[in-house]
């Protein structure tokens, strides 16, 4: 199997051993986005809407630099260390986001990386090169 990592310095540096993303085929595997500040390193300092839309403005970046964008999401997993939140990914990804809506999943978890409220990560699906 072809694994090619994507790197981009629009979206934060990966804190471990990872890969912002792989690629495989016209298959993406974008790891999980926090509200990191790719300029600075540092979290977002605000409302949970500001932290969610820093989530997805991480994982443009990372589409992009893949190839592809938004657009091109299958999937996406959300994580949220309060389920309270959850109105508000939708109401950040309607603005992120066209119908037809990329396939989600939310899942409630005890704590997240450096701990922040949200995490997501994405498949994407490539049009063939």
């Amino acid at each position: 199997m072809n694994r090619k990592p994507i790197h981009t310095d629009k979206a934060p540096k990966a804190i471990g051993s990872y890969s912002q993303a792989i690629r495989t085929g016209e298959t993406v595997y974008l790891s999980g986005q926090i509200p990191l500040d790719p300029a600075t390193m540092k979290l977002v300092d605000g409302s949970i809407e500001q932290q969610i839309e820093r989530v997805f403005e991480n994982l443009r970046a990372v589409a992009e630099a893949a190839g592809g964008s938004l657009a091109n999401v299958a999937k996406l997993t959300v994580y949220l260390t309060d389920l309270v939140n959850f109105p508000h990914v939708n109401e950040v990804m309607a603005r992120f986001f066209d119908e037809p809506y990329p396939a989600r999943a939310a899942i409630g978890v005890a704590s997240l990386p450096l701990g922040v409220s949200v995490e997501i990560d994405a498949i994407l699906v490539l049009d063939p090169e």
